[in-house]
């Protein structure tokens, strides 16, 4: 079956079902269009468990299957609200064919180990920035966050003074250990905005609209943060957190970290 070039008709933001279950895997979704787009077959569906990349974590993968053919998702990215999911058709050769249809019913399915790889990688981001506040680095204000394998860190704004580095990465290794140790669950939800803000410790970043519901993720009891992202259901499933280095320069603090694997 040929595929359009282009989506038929505008279509609305795509459901993301991580947003209701942070933790699936598999769901189901209607198929709103197919087409290319730089010579990359694209599929747009009413809904998605699959994550788009963002927020310093890398998409997810997996397949999308329907009726007689299969669609191999290699990259997941998401443009004012809509996901569109990459890859190819199995089986197919150059071009959109064997697609689906448009309205066609099809299932949904990530590669597992690729999300648990994502999912920890990004909590221990996060569970190293209580680790900051809990080893007297709470001048540090948190910002760009890089939760790919290939080199993980949370970049701070603020400095460790130079004789403090050597300590404080011994500090933040040994809390990351114990409280992985302890453990505590892990919630994400979306709450009005005023809700999100007490979680958060009493206020929201400024780029987060006062009209919005902002999602937060709060690990154990400790304050929660806005975040969009997959992350685990227990902070001992990170298993362990190395920090590998820290780098202060021109007023940012870069602490790089690793996970077991």
């Amino acid at each position: 079956m040929a595929t359009e070039a282009a989506p038929a008709r505008p279509v609305g933001p795509t459901r993301l079902v991580y947003f209701d279950d942070m933790w699936a895997l598999r769901s189901a979704a209607t198929v709103l269009a197919v087409h290319q787009e730089g010579g990359r077959v694209v599929v747009v569906l009413d809904a998605t468990v699959f994550y788009p990349q963002g927020g310093g974590q890398p998409a997810d993968t997996g397949a999308i299957s329907g009726a007689g053919a299969k669609f191999l998702v290699e990259d997941v990215r998401a443009k004012d609200g809509v996901v569109f999911h990459y890859g190819r058709f199995e089986g197919a050769g150059e071009g959109c064919g064997h697609g689906f249809k448009e309205g066609e019913s099809v299932s949904l399915e990530v590669d597992a180990e690729r999300r648990s790889l994502n999912s920890r990688l990004h909590s221990a981001g996060h569970l190293l920035d209580i680790c900051v506040s809990n080893v007297g680095l709470s001048y540090l204000e948190p910002g760009k966050g890089y939760h790919f394998p290939d080199g993980p860190f949370v970049e701070y704004k603020g400095v460790i003074p130079p004789d403090q580095i050597q300590d404080k990465q011994n500090e933040l290794e040994r809390e990351a250990k114990r409280l992985i140790s302890e453990g505590a669950k892990v919630l994400a939800s979306v709450f009005p905005y005023e809700e999100a803000a007490k979680l958060c410790g009493g206020s929201l970043p400024s780029y987060i609209s006062k009209d919005s519901t902002p999602r937060i993720v709060k690990f154990g009891e400790y304050p929660g943060g806005a975040c969009g992202g997959t992350h685990v259901v227990d902070i001992s499933i990170i298993n362990s957190l190395k920090v590998t280095n820290i780098r202060v320069k021109k007023g940012l603090t870069k602490v790089s970290y690793s996970i077991s694997p």
